[in-house]
């Protein structure tokens, strides 16, 4: 909710309230009640203890409501430091895993356009994407990877992942044993 109808809100509602406490009290006092038990005054003196729950009630709400936004506002600019840190981490990480498949590359002499494709199959982009990326056809795309399987000595694109992914692990003490997952049969067709 916006911050100006929200004090706008309070207002109101703060006004009417005390407007209804201030009202009754006045009424009740120019009244002049002969006894304080006639069924006017207590009404009158509900309704006014009425007011006064009401706008304790809303005031504690409102102050609770507060009090809940400045704790999330810390936890959210507590998750963004986290994240900003976890992503310059990682992009310093990438950055020179960026610079050793390269370089690797560079040693299977590959070609810029070869570079490129290698390294989108290496992201797991199919023929067809990497064609409509590259503005290229399928078989020209399908050409280049397959020259680049052929300088690198691999068989084909799980190889190439395989090559550069393989010994990819979590650090010593934080690994834990792979689960064993039963995969269901998958035939030919894919079913």
């Amino acid at each position: 909710m916006d911050h100006e109808l929200d004090f706008r809100l309070r207002l109101i509602l703060g006004v009417a309230l005390i407007s209804i406490m201030v009202g009754g009290t006045a009424d009740l006092l120019m009244d002049r009640p002969q006894t304080w038990l006639s069924f006017h005054v207590v009404f009158e003196t509900l309704m006014i203890a009425g007011a006064l729950v009401m706008a304790t009630t809303l005031w504690l709400g409102w102050w609770r409501s507060a009090q809940s936004v400045v704790a999330l506002q810390g936890s959210l600019e507590k998750q963004s430091a986290e994240r900003d840190a976890w992503k310059a981490s990682a992009n310093a990480a990438l950055e020179g895993l960026g610079r050793a498949i390269d370089a690797q590359f560079r040693t299977w002499h590959l070609t810029p356009t070869e570079r490129e494709v290698a390294l989108m199959l290496l992201k797991g982009y199919g023929h067809k994407e990497i064609a409509a990326l590259t503005h290229r056809s399928e078989r020209t795309v399908r050409q280049h990877a397959g020259v680049v399987y052929e300088k690198a000595g691999l068989a084909g694109r799980a190889e190439l992942a395989a090559y550069f992914l393989n010994d990819l692990m979590l650090p010593e003490g934080e690994r834990e044993p792979a689960p064993i997952v039963d995969r269901p049969h998958v035939n030919a067709m894919g079913v």
